[in-house]
């Protein structure tokens, strides 16, 4: 049962893509992506709202969200939001065990 969970960075005077950017280039996103368990980690920038970063977070299950929450990383992270003064909204997904249904494949282009 993988988990995604839907970080929205907001902030002002582009702080949002400023946070991103510096995890990136700090190597905190690499050491992430490398963390057993973790299915996915990537940023995303909404066309319509400048000031939001999207952070797409994906784990195989929750025990390994449950140990990158416990890692020192996660100190590293809540002390650059509060650096760049990021407010969150978060979604949580549970995936479906048994995949897309038939019924929904026929609206999938591959």
């Amino acid at each position: 049962m993988a988990i995604a969970v839907n970080l929205y960075y907001t902030g002002t005077n582009g702080n949002a893509g400023k946070f991103a950017q510096e995890m990136t280039l700090s190597g905190t996103v690499a050491k992430i992506r490398a963390e057993e368990g973790n299915l996915r980690y990537e940023y995303f920038f909404p066309m319509d709202d400048p000031e939001t970063v999207l952070l797409i977070d994906a784990w195989r299950d929750q025990a390994a969200l449950d140990v990158h929450h416990a890692s020192p990383m996660m100190g590293q992270i809540a002390a650059l939001r509060e650096k760049y003064n990021l407010h969150m909204k978060v979604e949580r997904f549970i995936s479906d065990e048994d995949g897309i249904p038939d019924r929904d494949k026929q609206f999938i282009r591959k």
